[in-house]
């Protein structure tokens, strides 16, 4: 084990194997979510889920050996949303509709141009760029976006459509008590410092709901995988000289970038895995793994595979290298076989843990310059941001926006870099020509 320096990390090798189980355990309901979107399009359902399992396999596995890291890879939510219905079912190009095989390109080739711009370490500059205040915005957004996700998926925040948000209804609502007792249990196990506080609530609700009958026991627990031909190398570039089919490319792009950089940054902020300098070690590494990650994925059949958010459940649980992230891609290429039983844990089991990683993640905003507002007020920006506008990249572009936006108009030219500047007016105008 002397490859992840598990010692070196203050980490044990249980430990780590038990964060890359609660990491999956997390992150397992891509398996089913992620096939049900892209399938809208036609494209096959079951050849989707192994290659969706694959896919995150493959990205996790290469995130160890490439950066040493435990932080776990899959399709993107919102990026295979965006590929089903911002592409395939509504786009156009010269009046003909946009085929799933085109919008898989559209994938591969935006996975490509990240690798060249990783390899020129142009992307590795822009995160090294952002400074550190805003790191630690970013990291606690991502934190309270967690913790919104989680409370959501218990029932315990719904829609209102006077007041847009509302407390749901207890009453008869099984799964929203469910959340509740398992948000209990793991808060008790946590603040008793128990090992694995995550995985036990999460098991544990899943036993109570089969015991009460609220999950229904699989007729069989393991499954021959189907065959993932029907989405194998079927990319279609005959739009590649279309500049409609650019803009597709290009925001597969912005929001894969931003995402990823959002989600490490945050992830290894709360680790402790940034240096001195707020900085990221080893990034070009962890972003290589992304952008590869991406073309695998598109070549199999699947849209742009991305860090997960939910990888801080895994580091919650002491997970620090990239053994978490060896167990969780086993895990992965295992729920090929084993995807009945996968498919036993509820959404309530798994909600009240993204509450508690959420309020986890919150807990860097103690490390903000409170005194100094120029820091401040763009970092809590980004922070409010990504939960409100229910997007990672959106909250970084009003952090970085705001922070350049504060610095000039206060003289503090020095605190801003070249690059900076330049992603702040990208980002200025692609709202105003979108």
């Amino acid at each position: 084990m002397s490859l992840f320096r598990i010692r070196e990390t203050g980490s044990s090798f249980m430990t780590e194997v038990l964060a890359g189980i609660t990491t999956f355990v997390t992150m397992s309901y891509i398996i089913f979510v992620n096939p049900n979107i892209l399938s809208q399009t036609g494209m096959d359902f079951n050849a989707l889920v192994v290659v969706t399992c694959l896919a995150s396999a493959l990205g996790t596995f290469m995130m160890a050996i490439f950066a040493n890291y435990p932080i776990a890879l899959a399709p993107g939510m919102g990026l295979n949303a965006f590929f089903a219905f911002g592409v395939v079912m509504t786009m156009k190009i010269n009046g003909a509709p946009v085929t799933w095989q085109m919008a898989l390109a559209a994938v591969f080739i935006e996975g490509a141009i990240f690798a060249v711009l990783t390899l020129t370490s142009i992307r590795e500059a822009i995160m090294n760029s952002i400074p550190k205040s805003l790191k630690i915005g970013i990291s606690a957004g991502i934190g309270l976006f967690i913790a919104f996700i989680g409370l959501q998926s218990a029932g315990i925040v719904v829609n209102n459509d006077a007041t847009l948000l509302g407390l749901g209804s207890i009453r008869n609502n099984v799964p929203m008590m469910m959340s509740m007792l398992g948000l209990f249990i793991m808060a008790v196990l946590t603040a008793l410092n128990v090992k694995g506080a995550l995985l036990i609530g999460i098991i544990a609700i899943t036993a109570i709901s089969a015991g009460l009958g609220l999950v229904e026991l699989p007729a069989k627990y393991v499954s021959e995988p189907p065959s993932i031909m029907p989405l194998l190398g079927q990319l279609d570039f005959s739009l590649i000289k279309e500049p409609q089919f650019w803009v597709v490319v290009f925001t597969f792009f912005f929001v894969d970038f931003f995402d990823t950089l959002g989600t490490l940054v945050g992830v290894c902020n709360r680790s402790g895995l940034l240096d001195e300098n707020g900085n990221l070690p080893r990034s070009k590494g962890a972003l290589m793994a992304d952008a590869v990650a991406t073309m695998a994925g598109a070549a199999m059949g699947t849209s742009t595979v991305t860090s997960y958010v939910e990888s801080s459940s895994g580091v919650a649980q002491g997970g620090r290298t990239g053994l978490t992230a060896i167990v969780t891609a086993l895990l992965f290429v295992g729920a090929i076989f084993f995807t009945p039983l996968v498919g036993m844990v509820p959404g309530y089991a798994t909600a009240p843990a993204l509450i508690i990683v959420g309020i986890y993640m919150m807990m860097s905003l103690r490390d903000i310059n409170y005194e100094d507002w120029t820091d401040l007020i763009p970092s809590l920006l980004g922070f409010f941001m990504m939960p409100f506008a229910y997007s990672i990249a959106v909250g970084i572009e009003f952090a970085i926006v705001s922070y350049t936006a504060i610095k000039l108009l206060t003289g503090k030219f020095r605190d801003i870099s070249f690059l900076m500047v330049v992603l702040s007016a990208l980002f200025i105008a692609k709202e105003f020509l979108a």
